[in-house]
């Protein structure tokens, strides 16, 4: 009973306090201050610093800044403006081509970076006008950005695939083999719905005469701009998959690597590390912030029983252990209205794979299943972080509900890709299966 109240005063106050517009770390830090100090007083507050320092001193969240710093370094050595220039030669005479480039763009992005924001404010300020200015349909050409710009959550390197592996305990390195296929899959669909409605309707996106202007000569030469993001892929990627190094070691590998590009490129400038080194460390402390507030909230949730309580319940069910699964997807979808992905997980990742467990599903299949969730929420109007993102690069005359009209028909693909992988799980397991069977 006590265990009960303390789970509702807690959620509720969490709740409340996140309306209010008060940040996310700070409230769960609050709330489990308090309610330590009241349930066992002040002393016990002491678990909270051993918490802090097991989570400083981690070396898997190392992963975390070298990973944003690798981001930061490609993104302000213009490397994506040299990407972009070659997709436009190469799509740009295919139907819709300049909006599945830019899908293609936020994959290979993806691939580089792992951060979902820099794909989006990029293409949102290269892609966008350029579209815009050869009459595409603005909710197509929005849509295409904001839904390729939400791969980095699911296609390696994700700092987001990181921060689950590390909660669900499992391997960082299957979790990110596990994330390909679906992320690639996910990508063609958006490039296959593109193609598909401009067909049905060209006046979506007009074909341009400029197109054509260009030789295969140029377009081969183009080509060059793939070389340095596709060093840097291999290096992260390759290395992991080869067992030469661990996701936190292939981190530093792919820092190296988007230095080395800057070099090559010649576009490394002390102004472009120092904002580079600025980005890495906000968002790092970000981060580390909501991990320690949530570490603390769900200690307080243990200590209490509420998982133990949340478990009994589910044991109890006599529902599908699928039912069960659509619950807990739906509370994720839910959940990814109003917090940002890193907060779901660090506060149900705890309580909701020791009942994955329980049912007897593969915690590394969930995990797919729970980014892609993460992309519906980073999309789904009026909340999606990828809305606001591209809101500041908006033209004037395109207002926020066009973006909203434009993100529909991706997030209907995503709800019909998530129930693909739950229907046919090997699609998801069957790379991380062939990867661990070579190793051993």
């Amino acid at each position: 009973m006590e265990s009960t109240f303390v789970l509702v005063g807690m959620f509720a106050s969490l709740m409340v306090l996140m309306l209010s517009g008060s940040g996310l770390a700070f409230v769960l830090g609050a709330i489990a201050f308090l309610a330590t100090a009241t349930l066992w007083g002040p002393s016990a507050l002491i678990v909270a610093v051993l918490n802090t320092f097991e989570t400083m001193t981690s070396e898997s969240l190392m992963a975390i800044p070298l990973y944003v710093l690798m981001a930061a370094i490609l993104q302000k050595s213009q490397i994506i403006d040299d990407l972009y220039n070659a997709m436009e030669k190469w799509f740009g005479g295919l139907s819709g081509g300049l909006a599945i480039g830019t899908v293609v763009i936020c994959t290979i992005m993806a691939a580089m970076t792992g951060v979902v924001g820099a794909a989006v404010a990029a293409m949102g300020i290269l892609a966008l006008p350029s579209m815009l200015s050869r009459g595409y349909n603005p909710p197509l050409a929005l849509g295409s950005i904001c839904a390729g710009g939400t791969l980095g959550i699911l296609i390696p390197p994700s700092v987001v695939t990181i921060v689950y592996a590390i909660t669900a305990q499992i391997s960082i390195g299957q979790m990110f083999i596990a994330g390909i296929v679906p992320g690639l899959i996910l990508a063609a669909s958006y490039c296959i719905y593109i193609w598909t409605r401009v067909k049905l309707n060209p006046d979506l996106a007009p074909a341009h005469p400029d197109t054509a202007t260009f030789t295969m000569g140029e377009k081969l030469a183009s080509l060059r701009s793939l070389v340095l993001p596709a060093l840097v892929i291999l290096s992260v990627l390759g290395s992991i998959y080869a067992g030469i190094a661990t996701p936190t070691e292939a981190a530093a590998v792919g820092v190296l690597g988007a230095l080395l590009s800057a070099i090559v490129a010649g576009r490394l400038r002390f102004a472009n590390l120092n904002a580079a080194a600025t980005d890495t460390l906000r968002v790092t402390a970000m981060i580390l912030w909501i991990t320690l507030g949530a570490k603390a909230f769900i200690s307080v949730f243990v200590a209490t029983g509420g998982a133990d309580s949340v478990l009994n319940f589910v044991e109890g069910l006599e529902a599908s252990r699928y039912v069960v699964l659509f619950a807990m997807l739906l509370v994720l979808i839910f959940l990814g209205l109003f917090l940002d992905e890193i907060g779901i997980i660090l506060l149900c990742v705890p309580v909701f794979v020791p009942i994955i467990q329980t049912l007897d599903f593969d915690p590394l299949w969930f995990g797919v299943l729970f980014m892609i969730t993460a992309q519906m929420a980073y999309i789904t109007p009026p909340f999606g972080y990828t809305l606001f993102y591209l809101k500041g690069v908006l033209p004037d005359h395109i207002g926020i509900g066009q973006v909203y009209r434009g993100v529909i028909p991706f997030f209907l693909i995503q709800v019909v890709i998530l129930i693909l992988f739950i229907a046919f799980p090997d699609l998801v397991t069957w790379l991380p299966e062939q990867t661990a069977n070579r190793v051993q």
